[in-house]
């Protein structure tokens, strides 16, 4: 393999690289062309203008809907939507429309992927508000919206989780101390209005579709525990499943914030060379293709483009994962996201915003955390199986026993309570996906993208594991560890001209060797060169020298 190839992770017949994921024998190189070449293949979710026929009315105000076939797909945002819970209810509510062709779930992202005939759209969001979500319709191209409005709503949900639970304890506290029942009921009632409200609709909407989920499980068990006068179980069960969710969300925000630092690569703004010949500053999603841009040292480029004028060297790791700067010239290609380090250049725009490299590299990762690996989709269909059973079994343990004769009433209700509590399937179904996602994205911050969860728990079957240097079995810098003056040389004189030569230069391989000899002394280099792909080259003395 040569320096050039991305860090990549191999699971069977697929690898990924850096930051991308490209299918290939697991034997070949994520070249810089064939990274562009499998992205260039993947086709635009976004509809041009020839799809918008008057046959599709429906898909003129809907940025994220495309035709498919006779039917069409459109992207829902659905920001109540955290975990397998609330997509189960979804699917079961909208699986039995006949208007429904099929459903695809992204719950790192939060959208629901809708294909259906033309002119049920508005049926299909009446159908997902009558379960208390809020649907949009979702722009393909801003994964995370709503934000801020999300995080200040955790912040206010942690704060009355916080006084539900000093309020469970308190009824706990006034039970062993034998306090007066009303001073543990209301401790109680407090702790349960505090944080188990939207767990009581959430279970009454999924009773109200015939869903026993675990919100239904916990509201049962919640409520049965206030009839028998059970108020700090009652209050604690409740306070320990709020948390439970809490703990959920906040592994899933954390998932989704790596995908915000891929988005937070590219600049907002780029230099547009204007018709007048001025340049001004513009920003980069309403850069057309064929715009000229320029770039100056230090600067992150805006957008995909081919360079027209001027040379200098790019970081590329973020798109291609090569450790080393790469030298670009007039017709090289340049990629949104990298960063220019040496000199200042123009290049013409060869992709918009929402279609460049990064941008595709975007869309892959979210696809890939939207995919669900075997061992998620096992234990869903484990949990739709499993919490009728339990409630069933629940209900057998709490009516039968007495009726036979063996016990009081109130002794066998309160073990079918606890049973409902200890069964609840809340930590198998909502770890599952949790831990994937951790795993996604635990690899992702480490500069790694796995094509999801399916290729993650492949890895446990990988009996070797081939890597490129550059960058992944080495520091990816450069370091001078060993030097040898060919006979007849002067070594002081050679160690000299070289520390001179490359101390004015800042190539990485220039920057190494001036490190490493960093005790010559100065002289004046006069007539210095830095030629892109080549070296350096000065006079000294009156002598020309070439590095």
């Amino acid at each position: 393999m040569s320096d050039s190839t991305s860090k990549k992770v191999n699971s069977d017949s697929k690898s990924c690289c850096a930051s991308t994921c490209v299918e290939t024998p697991v034997t070949s190189d994520c070249t810089n062309n064939k990274l562009q070449s499998e992205l260039e293949q993947k086709p635009s979710k976004n509809i041009s203008s020839s799809c918008c026929t008057s046959s599709h009315e429906e898909l003129k105000s809907l940025s994220s809907s495309e035709v498919v076939g006779d039917n069409i797909r459109t992207q829902v945002r659905i920001m109540q939507m955290d975990c397998p819970v609330e997509e189960q209810l979804i699917q079961k509510k909208l699986g039995g429309m006949e208007q429904v062709k099929s459903l695809e779930f992204n719950l790192m992202q939060r959208v629901l992927t809708v294909t259906h005939s033309q002119g049920s759209l508005e049926e299909i969001l009446s159908s997902i508000r009558s379960l208390g979500f809020e649907p949009t319709i979702s722009d393909n191209d801003q994964p995370t919206n709503n934000v801020n409005e999300h995080k200040s709503g955790s912040e206010k949900s942690f704060w009355l989780l916080a006084f539900a639970a000093f309020a469970a304890i308190g009824s706990e506290a006034a039970h062993w101390a034998e306090m007066p029942v009303w001073i543990q009921a209301a401790l109680a009632l407090i702790a349960v209005l505090s944080c188990g409200v939207t767990t009581y609709k959430k279970g009454w909407i999924a009773i109200r579709n015939a869903n026993l989920n675990m919100n239904a499980l916990m509201s049962i068990a919640v409520t049965g525990a206030f009839i028998i006068g059970q108020w700090p179980e009652a209050a604690m069960v409740m306070v320990l499943f709020t948390i439970a969710e809490l703990v959920e969300a906040k592994s899933l925000d954390r998932a989704r914030n790596a995908i915000s630092s891929l988005m937070s690569l590219t600049p907002d703004t780029v230099m547009v060379k204007q018709p007048d010949a001025s340049w001004k500053e513009v920003d980069a999603k309403i850069v057309q293709l064929g715009e000229r841009i320029r770039v100056k040292p230090g600067e992150r480029i805006g957008l995909d483009g081919q360079v027209v004028k001027g040379q200098t060297t790019i970081d590329q790791a973020p798109i291609t994962g090569e450790s080393m700067p790469v030298d670009k010239v007039a017709g090289d290609p340049v990629y949104a996201g990298t960063i220019n380090q040496a000199g200042s250049f123009e290049y013409t725009v060869t992709a918009v915003a929402n279609d460049t490299t990064l941008a595709r590299i975007i869309h892959a990762v979210e696809e890939a955390q939207g995919a669900k690996a075997p061992t998620q989709r096992f234990v869903d269909r484990f949990s739709q199986v499993y919490t009728p059973l339990v409630i069933a079994l629940a209900l057998v343990v709490a009516v039968l026993p007495p009726l036979m004769g063996f016990g009081t009433w109130f002794d066998w209700i309160y073990k079918a309570l606890v049973m409902l509590v200890i069964a609840c399937p809340c930590a198998l179904v909502i770890s599952t996906p949790v831990t994937i996602v951790s795993g996604l994205t635990a690899a992702a911050r480490k500069g790694i993208l796995v094509k999801g969860g399916v290729y993650l728990e492949q890895g446990r079957k990988l009996e070797a594991l081939a890597l490129d240097k550059t960058g992944t079995i080495t520091h990816g810098k450069p370091k001078l560890v060993d030097s040898v003056v060919l006979d007849g040389l002067n070594e002081e004189l050679v160690y000299s001209i070289a520390f001179n030569l490359t101390n004015l230069s800042d190539h990485p391989v220039s920057t190494a060797i001036a490190k490493a000899l960093s005790a010559q002394e100065s002289v004046d280099v006069e007539n210095f060169e830095a030629v892109a792909g080549a070296g350096v080259s000065g006079v000294v003395n009156a002598q020309r020298y070439y590095l």
